[in-house]
């Protein structure tokens, strides 16, 4: 008897696939926003280094959506992570500065 594994189905890695592509540009940007208006430095250095920082985020979320048990939570947590992140960037407005 063979159990076929749910895990690695097709349609399970393409939306692993288009989870770590698509869902990874999400967050990344999300963050991307986020550090660019909460970081206690000067603006040009506060996007310079929030830009450079968006690459390991959206490495770090590439191989989480293949770790995670299953694409679905995958999905719910990059898209939990970049919802609360974008709000956070967006929402503040005594601070005077948008991403």
């Amino acid at each position: 008897m063979t159990s076929k594994n749910k895990a690695s189905t097709p349609w399970s890695i393409t939306s692993r696939v288009l989870a770590a592509l698509v869902g990874g540009y999400a967050l990344a940007y999300g963050f991307t926003a986020f550090f660019t208006v909460y970081l206690p430095l000067a603006r040009p250095d506060r996007v310079v280094f929030s830009s450079l920082a968006c690459f390991a985020v959206w490495t770090a979320a590439a191989i989480y959506v293949f770790a995670a048990r299953s694409a679905t939570r995958a999905w719910l947590v990059l898209g939990g992570l970049t919802l609360a992140m974008g709000l956070a960037a967006f929402l503040p407005s005594e601070l005077g500065g948008r991403p």
